[in-house]
């Protein structure tokens, strides 16, 4: 079995603490994102993390599954839709500006991969596409484009630039094309139509992806433990 260690990485951009699970010995790092106000071990919890349990223990990748502030951001109802996407961003900042480096450092790698399903899918493809440089495989189970949903009709940059639907169009095609960019969904998945979408913006950009549409089965763990071994096998094994 992988081992896994629980620790938190105090962030100075948010102000706290973050919890964080590392699976793994070494190999190359993947942080990894919860579904929407899931906990950090939520992954581990429901065996996404298990069923890639093989590569681990090659040492093939390690995990860092990151706590999110969803709860103080996209789902605070208490707070405006301004200061939602405001808390946000400064998630994001903390992830570019103190995570990443952090990884970067203890793994000696200027890229990192990032995975997630539902909404953790929706912060890892955010994440990529925002700062694709730093960026070496992004495996979106699932997941959502835009957080539109959220802001009760208000926009701003900030709205807009945490949207891949939107601003992925009007970007330079060159900054994906190192990129590994697997978007994952099937014929029964809440989230189908917006991946085909997502899908046909990277195709109309000549930005090369794996689309994957499962049969039969549905927005579920079983969905993403199926799918996930198979992706992390093609570009790990």
């Amino acid at each position: 079995m992988p081992r896994i260690e629980h620790t938190d990485y105090y962030s100075h951009i948010l102000g706290m603490s973050l919890r964080v699970e590392v699976t793994g010995h070494f190999g190359h790092p993947i942080i990894m994102f919860p579904t929407s106000n899931g906990q950090y071990t939520q992954n581990h919890d429901f065996k996404l993390n298990e069923s890639i349990n093989h590569f681990i223990d090659q040492g093939k990748v390690k995990l860092y599954n990151i706590e999110t502030i969803d709860k103080f951001s996209f789902y605070d109802k208490n707070i405006s839709a301004a200061e939602r996407i405001r808390n946000y961003e400064l998630y994001m900042q903390f992830l570019i500006q103190e995570f990443v480096p952090y990884i970067q450092q203890m793994h000696s790698v200027h890229r990192v991969a990032v995975a997630g399903a539902s909404f953790g899918g929706y912060h890892a493809a955010n994440f990529a596409f925002r700062f694709p440089n730093v960026v070496s495989h992004m495996f979106c189970l699932s997941g959502a484009f835009s957080i539109r949903n959220f802001m009760e009709g208000f926009s701003n940059d900030l709205v807009y630039y945490n949207c891949p639907r939107e601003f992925v169009k009007n970007d330079e095609s060159f900054k994906y094309h190192h990129m590994h960019i697997v978007l994952s969904t099937s014929d029964q998945d809440i989230c189908l139509e917006q991946t085909r979408e997502m899908a046909g913006i990277l195709a109309s950009k000549g930005i090369d992806h794996w689309y994957d549409e499962q049969k039969w089965i549905n927005h579920d763990w079983p969905l993403w433990r199926m799918v996930f071994p198979t992706f992390i096998g093609r570009f790990f094994s």
